[in-house]
C-alpha cells in the first residue's frame, strides 16, 4: 500500500531511477490523475535538483480536452460551446489557481502547441516563448506532456500533463523521459 508520505525521495535516489518508479493503480482517470499530480509535485519539491526553493516546481497539473470531461457531463462549458479550436480544461492539480480554459490555437500556449503538435515540449525559459500564457508570473520554465490514448488503430490526444518551476532550465531530458512515462502509466491505467 501506498502512503502520502512515499511521495517524499530520499536524496540518494538518482533523478532517473525516481522517474522509474510506478504509481498506485485504479481505472478512475479522476483520482489517478488528482493522486499522479500530487505525488509528482510533491516529490520534486522534495527532490534535491528541486527542493522547495528557487528551483520549486510551482505547478504540476493536467488540462484535459473538452470531450474528456463532456464524456461525464450533459452541459458543456461556455468556451468549448463556443470554439472552433480544441479547448483543454483545468483538470487536477498542485500549485496557485491556474486558468481554467485553453483555447488550443497554435502558438497560444505551451499547453495548446504541445497538445497540437502531440509532441513533449521544454521549454527553458517560458519569456522567449512566443504565447506563453503566465498563470504564474513567478514561473520561468516548463514542461509539457501529451496525454495521447492509441486504441484499435486510432490516436486522440486526451490533455497534456503541465509541470512549471521557478528556475530557468528548470527541467532536463531525464525529467522529459520520466514524465512522458508517468503520461503513459495514466494513459494506459485510466478508463477513458
Amino acid at each position: 500500500m501506498h502512503h502520502a508520505e512515499s511521495s517524499y525521495i530520499p536524496s540518494t535516489i538518482t533523478r532517473q531511477r525516481g522517474w522509474d518508479d510506478g504509481l498506485p493503480r485504479t481505472s478512475l482517470k479522476v483520482s489517478n490523475l488528482a493522486n499522479a499530480s500530487a505525488l509528482v509535485y510533491h516529490a520534486l519539491r522534495s527532490f534535491p535538483a528541486f527542493g522547495d526553493g528557487d528551483r520549486a516546481v510551482n505547478w504540476c497539473g493536467f488540462y484535459l480536452e473538452a470531450s474528456v470531461f463532456l464524456a461525464s457531463s450533459s452541459k458543456p462549458n461556455a468556451m468549448a460551446a463556443t470554439s472552433r479550436a480544441p479547448v483543454l480544461n483545468l483538470g487536477p492539480f498542485n500549485g496557485k489557481p491556474a486558468c481554467l480554459f485553453i483555447q488550443c490555437i497554435p502558438g497560444k500556449s505551451v499547453c495548446a502547441d504541445a497538445f497540437l503538435t502531440s509532441e513533449t515540449l521544454v521549454v527553458s525559459d517560458v519569456e522567449s516563448y512566443p504565447g506563453h500564457i503566465a498563470c504564474d508570473g513567478e514561473t520561468k520554465s516548463e514542461l509539457v506532456v501529451p496525454m495521447v490514448l492509441q486504441s484499435n488503430g486510432e490516436r486522440k490526444v486526451l490533455g497534456v500533463m503541465d509541470l512549471d518551476c521557478l528556475a530557468l532550465r528548470g527541467f532536463d531530458e531525464n525529467d522529459k523521459m520520466g514524465l512522458e512515462k508517468i503520461a503513459k502509466l495514466l494513459i494506459d491505467g485510466c478508463d477513458w
